[in-house]
């Protein structure tokens, strides 16, 4: 299946409103029209369907209009695809007291990081650097420490939050 972007999918490339790690950030600008879901997979950028599925589920990316007769196929793949990975959920019990699952806590705490690293300016360029990098909640955890320390327990506050609650 081939895969175009959205127009929400090129705002959201201008104005990073929403979080895309750097792996699916680049297999996202790699989605043309002209590359098949599976090329972009195989081009070795260590991003997995899932990610692709998210994005689309996101509205990002859409069926292109000439592949207008794969999205069976490709909901049949992405069906295949997900029942792999369903065991792996029961393995990672990663749901906090208020229900919200590690992935969904990376995903309310990286913007909120990448803003308080961004308001340091030329002082926190570093440590900005570092949260762009993260790929998961467990990178971004091990950050906060020090992000708490650059921009202060009370600015800190939303990231704990977001993180931990």
């Amino acid at each position: 299946m081939i895969l175009v972007k959205t127009q929400t999918g090129h705002q959201v490339l201008k104005d990073r409103s929403v979080p895309l790690s750097p792996r699916q950030r680049s297999a996202f600008i790699l989605f043309d029209g002209k590359r098949s879901v599976d090329e972009v997979l195989a081009n070795g950028m260590g991003i997995a369907r899932e990610d692709i599925d998210q994005m689309v589920a996101l509205g990002l990316l859409e069926p292109a209009e000439g592949s207008a007769a794969s999205p069976a196929a490709g909901g049949a793949s992405a069906e295949a695809v997900a029942k792999p990975v369903a065991p792996a959920a029961p393995a990672a019990p990663a749901v906090s007291s208020s229900g919200r699952s590690k992935q969904q806590r990376y995903k309310d705490a990286y913007p909120i990081a990448t803003q308080l690293t961004g308001s340091l300016g030329l002082m926190g360029f570093r440590l900005n650097l570092q949260v762009e990098g993260t790929t998961s909640y467990e990178d971004l955890l091990a950050l906060a420490p020090k992000i708490r320390a650059a921009v202060g327990p009370e600015k800190a506050a939303a990231l704990d939050k977001a993180l931990n609650d």
